[in-house]
């Protein structure tokens, strides 16, 4: 049996996002955000199901602590749902907004658990989606006020902040794809989405640098793949290479080097209207972060397709591996591919797996267990990979296990379970899943057996 021991300042936690599990949707002052409206739209959401309710984390954040607590969780990712403060996404900010996220981080700390919050993961207020959302430059300055007043409330608690989760899937998935909200189907959206995204990151960074509290951390969490082509063909090597430009180089390059990628650029620039991109907007987003957050679910296999515009590619399988709940195939030796490709070419100071997990089908046994083998099995897969990266210099300094709790799955409804905790959503009854048992055990030994 192999023993893999983890350096022992390594953070272990889990993830959640407020819009998939605070609920409470119109309590507190909270204002519409675009997922709230997206999500009633016929169509656009599995079984017409809403975030209404989700978790109910909103009324049961102490006892979700008190779980984390008993799962010896040594932090927790949460994000701030810019609606709860901003109601009208500027303004004056509404007090019982941030009155729950300090009783929130006040319970964290009583709990020895060290909070790291997210700025924006996917919520954002309808009303400044009613002027352009994120396809108006403008939504970037009201992001760095939201991310100001928020340092000001909580950042003598919160040592560990993210701006973004995902920009991709903002950008692509909700103004290309049209899967996510605001529900968009033009690549000129997409772009000047992803690139005022970006600007907004880099005010923020700047923002939270100016109040200098010494000690405190801010990054960005990018949802980053290695990209595979199926072949050894020049055709699949050219189409892998587009695709990773897509998904990894448009948003690491500009944080990390400050420009975006030129064979990208071009293709772009082809294929739409490229955002203008004004004077020091580059200076701004490649402001230094201290650290890179990585989501990592599956890799990326692509084979040339010149009829799928504008990346030429088509995702394929590879057909011998495992797939999840989600369709997505089970490749461990993917994350240790990708640090070290981060390693190689950005050189973060600092990585924090701030998401990596799988959905499955997971049902309660007749004595109200959850023996999800197949979620644990991949999360412990997930960390002799990630083991091995350290141990080859990449400097990862914590890992969060996508989810704390099933949840609102955005277009997939509730039909998605995900957390290693099973909820149960007409009593919203929390039952730790036998991934949750092994995990906690896990964090006790700060070490794998396998």
């Amino acid at each position: 049996m192999t023993y893999y021991e983890f350096p022992k300042s390594f953070i272990w936690g889990a993830a959640t996002a407020a819009c998939q599990i605070e609920g409470a949707a119109q309590e507190g002052g909270k204002g519409e955000s675009i997922w709230d409206r997206f999500s009633r739209i016929p169509g656009n959401v599995a079984n017409g199901d809403t975030p209404e309710e989700a978790c109910d984390h909103y009324h049961r954040f102490r006892e979700d602590v008190e779980l984390m607590r008993e799962l010896r969780l040594g932090a927790y990712r949460f994000s701030i749902a810019w609606p709860r403060i901003y109601p009208n996404g500027a303004g004056k900010p509404n007090r019982k907004g941030l009155d729950f996220y300090n009783e929130l981080v006040d319970a964290l700390l009583d709990a020895g658990i060290t909070p790291m919050a997210t700025l924006y993961h996917w919520d954002l207020p309808q009303a400044l989606q009613d002027k352009g959302g994120w396809e108006n430059r403008d939504t970037a300055s009201r992001f760095a006020d939201y991310s100001a007043c928020v340092f000001e409330a909580l950042g003598d608690r919160v040592g560990l902040w993210i701006t973004h989760n995902e920009p991709f899937v903002t950008s692509f998935a909700g103004h290309y794809a049209g899967e996510h909200a605001p529900g968009k189907r033009s690549l000129q959206s997409a772009l000047a989405a992803a690139h005022h995204l970006l600007l907004s990151h880099g005010q923020a960074v700047r923002a939270f640098r100016e109040v200098g509290r010494s000690g405190s951390r801010i990054g960005i969490t990018l949802n980053m793949a290695p990209v595979y082509p199926s072949t050894s063909s020049a055709e699949d090597a050219r189409a892998a290479a587009l695709w990773d430009g897509a998904l990894n180089r448009w948003f690491a390059d500009p944080v990390f080097r400050g420009s975006y990628p030129d064979d990208m650029l071009q293709l772009y620039s082809d294929a739409a209207s490229m955002p203008a991109i004004h004077k020091g907007d580059m200076e701004i987003i490649g402001s230094p972060v201290d650290f890179l957050g990585v989501n990592y679910y599956n890799p990326s296999i692509v084979m040339s397709d010149r009829a799928a515009q504008p990346f030429g590619f088509a995702g394929v399988r590879r057909g011998d591996l495992p797939v999840t709940d989600m369709g997505w195939e089970v490749y461990p030796e993917g994350l240790y591919d990708l640090m070290m490709r981060i390693k190689n070419d950005y050189a973060p100071a600092s990585i924090y797996i701030t998401e990596n997990g799988a959905a499955y089908p997971d049902t309660l046994t007749p004595q109200g267990t959850v023996d999800d083998d197949e979620r644990l099995d991949y999360i412990r897969r997930h960390l002799v990979q990630l083991h091995r990266a350290i141990q080859d210099g990449v400097p990862v300094d914590g890992y969060f296990v996508w989810s704390l709790l099933d949840n609102y799955e955005w277009a997939h409804g509730y039909a998605k379970r995900f957390g290693i905790t099973y909820v149960d959503y007409h009593t919203q009854k929390r039952i730790p899943k036998k991934s949750a048992l092994w995990y906690r055990d896990m964090i006790a030994s700060n070490a794998l057996r396998g």
